[in-house]
């Protein structure tokens, strides 16, 4: 394209359409169903979870899972209490809520630790450190790298989080991840980039695959999947904090990672392979660190994860809290089921006891 006003004025407007997307589609978002309950809000409270569970009202699932809810309000009631002070108060008094947002900011330091921003931000160096010369064709590369993410975060999305977990993902993604950027880093301090013609070596072409591949392993994995943690590891009690907290963690990590990859590729290694190294090693320390720290959160509600953080080992932390409420569930069903419990009996019994409290 030309010089012109349309070069900055068309990727500003692109920018604007998931923006709009995202705007258009908060009209039609439904309110938690716990949010609601804790506001007053039953009947709504009921109608939005019969519509998320796609279960019709009287089913015995909600029921069940608005006594839970009841049960974890009132205990929040009873023991921090309600206000927007309380959850602060809830951590400083809780060595293992303290020990969970620690756990929390960790998996963002891995995230950034991956090289992701230092790709997102200076991505015409990193292309132009594999041996990729001239600006059109940086930018196509980089536009590539773009399309490939967002393919793969729509599979993470649908596919892969529920079916692998959260845990399995991440190990998978800091493993395979790894051994791409030492590969990259490897072929880089083998050859003299800048000495290359415009004409990627088969070397530089394995590199670049190399490089997608990363991409591919990192996107499904480290990517969106310590959002989804940080959503999940906290109880009703921290949950809001808990995701300012991530949030925190996050930008203050990509701060630090894209503050500092200009000097790294000046100083680390000829032609900067050192970056590349540095962040293999981060990917592949992250592996550890999951596996011996991060119990797997899928299908765990939330108000189990207490007891879920408090098992030992942690890779057995899941199967043992998920038989445990399979217990629980069955045992309610049992009960519920001999005294004829209903949706329109459980708001009676409910409206009965907040009239005499």
């Amino acid at each position: 394209m030309a010089p012109s006003h349309k070069q900055w004025i068309i990727p500003f407007a692109v920018q604007l359409i998931p923006a709009g997307l995202l705007f258009g589609g908060s009209f039609f978002l439904r309110e938690s169903p716990r949010w609601l309950i804790a506001n007053n809000k039953r009947e709504k409270a009921l109608k939005n979870l019969s519509w998320i569970r796609n279960l019709h009202p009287d089913d015995l699932y909600i029921v069940e899972e608005i006594a839970f809810i009841d049960a974890a309000i009132e205990e929040q009631a009873a023991t921090i209490g309600m206000g927007f002070w309380k959850p602060f108060k809830a951590v400083g008094q809780s060595h293992r809520v303290q020990w969970r947002f620690f756990l929390g900011g960790m998996l963002f330091l891995w995230q950034n630790g991956s090289g992701i921003n230092a790709i997102n931000y200076y991505s015409p160096t990193v292309f132009k450190s594999i041996g990729i010369n001239g600006t059109s064709t940086g930018f196509l590369t980089t536009g590539i790298f773009g399309v490939v993410k967002t393919a793969l975060t729509l599979v993470w999305l649908f596919f892969l989080i529920d079916r692998l977990g959260r845990r399995n993902l991440l190990m998978i993604g800091g493993a395979g991840g790894g051994v791409c950027m030492f590969i990259i880093g490897g072929y880089i301090s083998s050859v003299n980039i800048s000495k290359t013609s415009d004409h990627l070596s088969g070397g530089g072409t394995a590199a670049i695959f190399f490089f997608y591949l990363w991409t591919a392993f990192y996107t499904p994995s480290w990517n969106g999947t310590p959002w989804v943690l940080n959503s999940e590891m906290f109880d009703q009690n921290t949950r809001s904090l808990g995701q300012a907290s991530a949030a925190a963690n996050n930008w203050f990590w990509n701060f630090i990672i894209s503050r500092f990859t200009p000097q790294m590729f000046n100083t680390m290694g000829k032609s900067g392979c050192g970056v590349y190294f540095f962040f293999a090693s981060m990917m592949i320390v992250s592996i550890p660190f999951v596996y011996f720290l991060i119990p797997e959160t899928k299908g765990i509600p939330l108000e189990s994860m207490d007891r879920l953080f408090d098992v030992r080992p942690v890779r057995s932390a899941h199967a043992v809290i998920h038989a445990e409420d399979e217990a629980r569930e069955a045992e309610f069903r049992l009960d519920a089921e001999g005294a004829g419990l209903s949706v329109a009996k459980e708001k009676l019994e409910h409206h009965e006891y907040t009239t005499e409290v």
